[in-house]
This record gives C-alpha cells, structure tokens and sequence, in this order.
C-alpha cells in the first residue's frame, strides 16, 4: 500500500462487452482514511461505474482495488467492509425504522441487546429518536435518507460509499444535508467517497475532489485548489462560474509573460510559469475575482469594457460587460462594495490581481 493510502485503485480499467471503448482508462487513485473524498464530473464520465468498482458491484477488467492492505479486487460486495447508500434510499417499505437500521446486524446474527443499543446510538445521532415504529412511507425525504445513512453505518464499515444520495431532495433540503452529512462523516470519522455531478455540492463538502472526464481524472485536490488553480479549460469551466478567455503569449520575462487576450488592445501581465513565447493558451478568471473601476489610473492590469446589463440577486451584483472583441465578462460584486453606475456610463476598466488570472494550455 502506498504512503499513507486506506483505498488504493491501481492501473484500473473497465470496458463493456459490445462497447466501443472503455468506461475508465486507466484510473489510479489513493484515498486516505477518514477522508472525505468527492467523484464529480458530467454525466457518462466513470463516476459511477469507479463507486461501483470499489463496492464490488461492478467487476474490473483489469486492475487492482485495495482497501486497508487487502485486495480485494475478486471478493464479491458481501465480503468487503464497504456498505453503499444509493440516491433512492432502499428502505425497506414493509419493514418499520428500527428494523431497517437493524437489518444488517441481524443478518450478521447480532445479539438482541446489541442490535437494540445500537440501533438506539444510530437514531440518536441522526435526530429521529421516537421513531423505531413509524413507516418509510410516514418520513420526509430527509428523514429516509438519514434511516439510509444509519442503516448503512451501524455496520461498522470501513468505507461508506454514497452515489449521489441527495439527488432527490430539494434545494433547501439538500443544503441542509450537506452539512449534516459532513458533520456526521467527522463524528464517525469514516472514509466517505461521495459521487456527484454538483459543483457546489462538492466544494461544499469534500476533503479532497476528483474531477472526471471520459473515464480518466483530469484534476485532484482540495476544494480550494479545484477552484482557484484549475489545470484545464474543462475543470475551469465545469466548477462554479468562470470567465474563459483565450490569448497569446507575447514575451516571457524572469517571473511574468505578457498575454495577449484576441481582440483587445491591452497586454496583461501574467505568471510565466512553464509558458513560452508564441503560445497559444486559455486564461480563466472567476466573476468575484473581478474589481470596475471608473480609470485604469494606479492599475497595471485592466482591460476596457462596456455595461450591457445589471442584475441584482440579494447577495451581490451581477454585472455583463461586453469587452472590445465582442466577448462577454461577468463581475459578481458584493452589493456593499459594487460599482456605482450612472445611467449614462460609457467605457469602464476592469481589473484584477496577477494571482486570479489562470492560465492554461488546454
């Protein structure tokens, strides 16, 4: 096992009889215990199918799963610590609370008065204690996804995979349980893998992401970095809003290189890091990141641009701005701190710090 990896998937591969190419190319990646660890990426990318590898449920074509020092790449989902906890909770209809959480522990011939200490643990961690007798169908969908939870960690597993199990609920309920999901995952101190294709769900929750696409990682790392120092035009593009710009390299100097966005006048400064003279690259900067000023005065990065729209969302200003070649920019501005506009504005200049513009080949 390397370093300090609970779960370790190496040199993964995972191709379909009849397809034509693979689900996952290739896939290697190490999970610490205890992490809190997010699959995100569109739908098709191998989210999924890489949950379903690491339960058992989906056999590998080539490739090795290892969880705690043990591979267990051929045992069936049965025989791995590992318990799931799908988007449509799987409750037990005819069964009441306390024998849905307590299902596995039968199963494993528990004795009675464990089961029942345990069971009584697990409701009072997740808030529904006095609710042993009621029915899957007399809970809300928050309700049934916390029985859910229980009933999958009162097993003790060393691993709680959940694909996508908040999915179902609505907006504020899912925020809700976002939170009480994370704080329950510290509790326990588990190893949760978490499958979503919810930007703000991810960055909201995880430890570490990982984005996907077309079977392959394109980015791992912490919420932060994911956000602020994406390595591709895609991982900037898929988390959270963004601006893309494409430009040129005009000069490289010792620690700065001069871009040259298409269309616009104006050279930015940027870091030169592994860029060259001549090169074709995109350059993100996100919508917050982004200050109008009146005049460039005292600036040394700016670029000239014209109001098209304003729109207020109770939180910060949204304002579209349309630069010199056509392409459109979005500044979100906290209300306290926004741009005064008269109704007569003409030209302004925006600008930002070196470190919020990211660049990138691809």
């Amino acid at each position: 096992m390397t370093g300090n990896a609970f779960i370790q998937l190496s040199n993964v591969y995972k191709k379909y009889d009849g397809a034509e190419g693979a689900v996952i190319s290739d896939l290697s990646l190490n999970v610490k215990k205890g992490e809190f660890l997010t699959l995100l990426g569109p739908s098709g990318c191998g989210k999924t199918t890489t949950l379903r590898m690491i339960a058992g449920f989906e056999q590998l074509t080539s490739g090795s799963v290892i969880i705690d020092g043990e591979d267990v790449t051929n045992m069936s989902p049965h025989e791995r610590c590992v318990n799931t906890v799908f988007q449509n909770y799987a409750l037990f209809p005819h069964m009441n609370i306390f024998d849905n959480i307590a299902f596995g522990l039968k199963m494993k011939k528990v004795s009675n008065s464990e089961i029942k200490a345990r069971v009584s643990e697990m409701l009072k961690m997740i808030q529904l204690e006095g609710y042993e007798k009621r029915m899957p169908s007399s809970l809300s969908g928050g309700q049934m996804q916390r029985v859910a939870i229980a009933r999958a960690v009162v097993n003790n597993p060393k691993v709680l995979l959940l694909d996508e199990p908040l999915g179902a609920l609505d907006l504020k309920l899912r925020k809700q349980m976002q939170l009480e999901l994370k704080h329950l995952q510290k509790r326990l101190g588990i190893t949760f893998i978490f499958v979503t294709h919810d930007q703000e769900e991810a960055l909201t929750m995880s430890d570490r992401i990982v984005v996907m696409k077309d079977g392959v990682i394109e980015q791992l790392g912490t919420p932060d970095e994911i956000y602020e120092r994406p390595v591709s035009k895609f991982v900037a593009d898929f988390i959270g809003d963004t601006n893309l710009l494409e430009g040129r390299i005009e000069d490289v100097f010792s620690n700065e290189a001069l871009l040259h966005i298409n269309g616009e006048e104006e050279l930015i400064k940027v870091s030169a890091k592994n860029l060259l003279a001549g090169e074709q690259i995109f350059a993100a900067l996100r919508p917050e990141r982004i200050k109008i000023k009146k005049t460039p005065e005292n600036e040394d990065i700016y670029l000239k641009a014209n109001l098209k729209d304003r729109i207020y969302t109770g939180i910060y200003y949204k304002t579209i701005l349309e630069l010199n070649s056509g392409n459109v920019i979005i500044v979100n501005e906290p209300i306290s701190e926004s741009y005064n506009f008269s109704n007569d504005e003409g030209q302004v200049y925006l600008t930002w710090k070196t470190e919020n513009l990211v660049v990138m080949k691809s």
